[in-house]
């Protein structure tokens, strides 16, 4: 379906506008929840900045990076150094506790409503903090998980106890070179189970959450659902957005909020049905769950 037209946030007053998604979640059957990288930002996951500094500030003053997302794709001259870096990326991204309590906010929005969890996000935010995960899919992998670099199977491998070690262990910036890990089956250097190629695994679980909520969708199709998009960019909108857009379009009993600061848009065709917020999804998740525990 081809939109040729968006339309920008209501001008209507930042109360009303909750009012309107909360009378949305009240009266829908289902909810999907469609979240993106502006989310976990929310919720304090900067990659830049001050935490940037915090966490890696000696990595920093070594090679000149000025964010964790660019420390990722450093030229490292070994896997020692890669493995140093990653680690502690994949420890305080992953496994240290998340900075704020914006995600178990959101469970108490949604918690006794029929929901699902679409994300490319790969922090594992929402599982930590309860969220059920029979009602989760990752689309783009996950920080917890290795995979072969090939790739020559597609298996992917927890890593908690192996990253603990390494961060644990890990001297002048390099970990012990016991601690690389290797495929198991052909020896290849393991690497993170994230999606930048086509080499990334989607794993049997990857596929299992992928028919779960593919069929939350169907058993859903022509009930009152809201599509709650969060923190969701421009990025990949295949993902999330354009297909939210067609489902809402599809389906007449449907909504759509978008809650994104400056970039709050919908295609005219769905106005009608579009609740658009510009604002950070800190905001809105903290006005509703305050108004979910009176």
């Amino acid at each position: 379906m081809f939109f040729s037209r968006l339309t920008r946030q209501s001008t209507a007053a930042f109360s009303k506008q909750i009012d309107k998604l909360r009378a949305a979640l009240d009266t829908s059957d289902a909810v999907v929840i469609g979240a993106g990288a502006g989310l976990s930002t929310a919720a304090g996951y900067t990659y830049s900045g001050e935490r940037f500094e915090k966490l890696f500030g000696d990595f920093a003053a070594r090679y000149g990076f000025t964010d964790m997302y660019s420390g990722g794709f450093y030229p490292y001259d070994s896997l020692e150094e890669y493995w140093a870096f990653w680690s502690r990326y994949i420890m305080c991204n992953r496994y240290d506790p998340v900075p704020t309590p914006l995600y178990e906010q959101l469970l108490s929005i949604v918690r006794d409503r029929d929901y699902f969890v679409l994300t490319t996000n790969v922090d594992h935010c929402f599982q930590r903090a309860g969220f059920d995960k029979q009602r989760l899919f990752y689309t783009q992998g996950d920080y917890g998980l290795f995979q072969c670099s090939k790739p020559c199977c597609q298996e992917t491998w927890d890593n908690e106890e192996l990253v603990r070690h390494m961060v644990a262990t890990q001297q002048d910036l390099r970990i012990p070179s016991a601690l690389v890990p290797h495929c198991p089956h052909c020896g290849a250097p393991l690497t993170m189970n994230l999606r930048a190629d086509d080499t990334f695994v989607q794993d049997k679980g990857w596929y299992a959450a992928a028919d779960r909520y593919q069929d939350f969708l169907r058993r859903h199709s022509n009930m009152r659902v809201l599509f709650l998009e969060l923190g969701v960019g421009g990025n990949t909108p295949v993902i999330i957005k354009y297909p939210f857009w067609q489902m809402t379009a599809k389906n007449e009993r449907a909504t759509y909020a978008c809650v994104n600061l400056g970039e709050a848009v919908a295609p005219a065709e769905i106005a009608d049905r579009s609740i658009l917020i510009d604002a950070g999804a800190e905001r809105i998740i903290e006005a509703l769950a305050v108004q979910a525990v009176r």
